[in-house]
Formats: structure tokens, sequence, C-alpha cells
């Protein structure tokens, strides 16, 4: 069995094993990462062999670590990367080049259909009828969009929403309430297999979902990373947010809004951000903590959608594609029933 692992920032571990009698045997790690001294890659192929094949990732993990000489240093990659390539080798996982992706980049749509399209397009990629996709969401109006288990009270000043004329929304993922007006803001979703992220963590395939992102940043002269759990950022600043869910049927969605430019008043007004959160944060102030991509790099929305574009393109391939009649009828009959429905919305008041 084979399996690969990009360190998201890091460098690509590959494994080679076999299973016999329900345990690993003949392992082998390689890579273009840097390891010393040379002899801890025997100690990791050693701690490998013989562990039982339905071992999770922390429990390779560890035996990896224990089986380390003092003192070894390992640069570009983790025992918990090896862990991953194993499971992912076990589990056969794909790669991002197994899919022919689709691109979807339409004129603005509400909201409430956007968060409607992320559902009905997620379920289609997991019942196979739908290529894995990228699509470019383009905001018709001012929205908040809140986490799947944010309270509404809690987080939304909707008298300052209305104020502004933002809709109010709830999404099917969880994390952190969002405050965008149009042509502020970049937001894409991508929806994939399940076998794409097969023996990651949660934690481990935000990183690597969004590690093409990071490059087309960096490539515009921005020092952009993934700060965990589920932010990109720079030297400067936030930059956005990344949410994610997995369906019963297997698929996953995983969608990120960054900041292109921004109002920090009219954010702080719509938005209740708590102290306690801007103390995690070691601010105290929300429109200082985010640094939009306008400020960074001076250049227009579109321009910088185009570079994130082709740099995807460039990595794992893309085709044009578009929302099917059957894909928007549903999506149209979603956003009615259950994105723009006041029970779904204050589902946690």
């Amino acid at each position: 069995m084979h399996g690969e692992y990009k360190v998201p920032g890091g460098k690509l571990v590959v494994v080679d094993l076999d299973v016999e009698a329900g345990r690993i045997a003949n392992f082998r790690l390689a890579g273009d990462f840097f390891l010393e001294p040379d002899d801890a890659l025997e100690a990791i192929d050693r701690a490998v062999n013989g562990l039982p094949a339905e071992s999770d990732s922390a429990t390779i993990a560890a035996a990896i670590k224990a089986a380390l000489p003092e003192g070894a240093v390992l640069l570009g990659f983790s025992p918990e990367a090896v862990a991953v390539a194993i499971r992912r080798s076990l589990n056969r996982a794909t790669t991002w080049r197994d899919y022919e992706w689709q691109l979807i980049r339409e004129p603005a749509v509400s909201p409430a259909m956007h968060l409607a399209l992320d559902q009905v397009l997620t379920e289609e990629v997991g019942a196979g009828r739908r290529q894995p996709t990228l699509r470019i969401w383009e905001w018709d109006r001012s929205a908040v969009v809140i986490g799947s288990f944010q309270s509404l009270r809690n987080e939304v000043d909707l008298d300052n929403a209305a104020k502004y004329g933002a809709d109010v929304v709830r999404r099917i993922t969880g994390g952190g309430a969002m405050f965008m007006e149009r042509g502020t803001a970049i937001t894409y979703s991508i929806y994939a297999p399940g076998d794409l992220v097969q023996g990651m963590s949660f934690q481990d395939s935000y990183a690597f979902l969004d590690e093409w992102a990071i490059i087309a940043l960096r490539s515009l002269g921005i020092d952009a990373y993934y700060q965990p759990l589920n932010d990109i950022a720079s030297t400067k600043g936030k930059i956005g947010g990344a949410a994610q869910k997995r369906l019963g049927n297997g698929a996953v969605l995983h969608h990120v809004t960054m900041s292109y430019d921004m109002d920090g008043q009219r954010m702080t007004e719509v938005l209740r951000i708590g102290r306690e959160k801007m103390s995690d944060k070691g601010t105290t102030s929300a429109a200082k903590r985010v640094d939009p991509l306008k400020s960074q790099t001076g250049m227009e929305r579109e321009a910088i959608l185009d570079t994130m574009i082709g740099t995807f393109r460039g990595l794992h391939g893309l085709v044009d594609g578009a929302v099917t009649e059957d894909e928007r009828m549903r999506a149209e009959q979603l956003a009615v029933s259950k994105f723009g429905d006041r029970e779904w919305l204050a589902r946690v008041p």
C-alpha cells in the first residue's frame, strides 16, 4: 500500500507498507523532508512495523515519538504527518489530481441562496452526480452569516443589521459570525469527496484544503499562513476564516471568507464580539484584528480572484462548470424553506 501527504507549508511524506495478519509490515518512510540524525529514519520504520493496521493516527504518532532518538530534529514534517500518510494508505485515500475539478463562478445571488447552494452541491458530490467543485461566491447585498451553533441574539445586533440593509442568515457549518458588504469579501466553497481527506483529523484537513489559497496569497507578496484551527492570517493581521462540514454521504463542504475591504466601525456595530474572544486574540479591537487584502496588496478584487483561480488550476486542474437546472431548483426551494425561514435562523435564539 502506498500513501502520500503534503504537509501544508511543509514537505512531502511518502509511505509504503504491507498488511500481514492484521499488522503493518515492510514499512518504509520517504520524502523531501529533513531529518537528523540519519538513523532516526530507521527508528521510525521500526516503530511502525508491527502496529495493528487499525491503529488510529494518535497511536501511530505516539509510537513514532517514543522511538525517536533523543535530540532528533524533524524539519518540514512531524510524527503526526507520518501517521496521516499511513492512514491514507490504509484507507486508499485519493489526491487532488484524481478528480476533474469544476469551477463555478456565476452572477451574484442572495445570501440564503448561497447557503442553499452549499448544501445542494455538497450532497450532489457525495451522491456521485457532480464532480468535485470549487465555487466562487458573489454577494448581491450586505449579509451577516452566523455559525450553525451560535446564539442569534448574542452574536448579532439585529437593529443595526437592519439599518445597514444586511440579511441575517445561519449556515450549516460551525464557526463564528461574519459581516460582509457587497464587493468587500472573497468567498469560496470546495465540495469534495471524503476520500480526499481520508485519514486526516478535522484540523489537518482545514490546512490541507486551503493550502492552494495560501500559495496564491504568497504569490501576491502576502506573508500568509494558516493559523489553527481555521484562520488564514498574515503578519499584518487576520485575513479570513474557514468552516467545514462532513455530510453523512461522505462529502465534505469547506468554505472560506476573506476580507478584501471592510468598514471596521460598521462591523462592530452589527456584530456583538465579546470581551472573552477579544482577550483570547490578544487585542481590544475587532477591527484591528483584521487586515484586508486590498490594503495588503493594493490590487483590485477581481485580479486577486483571477490569481487564486489560476493557482488552483495550476496545482490541481480546473475546468469551467455551472450549476445545473435541477441543482438550482432544489437550492431555490431550500433558500426559502430552510435558510430563509425564521425557525432555522433562531434555532439557537
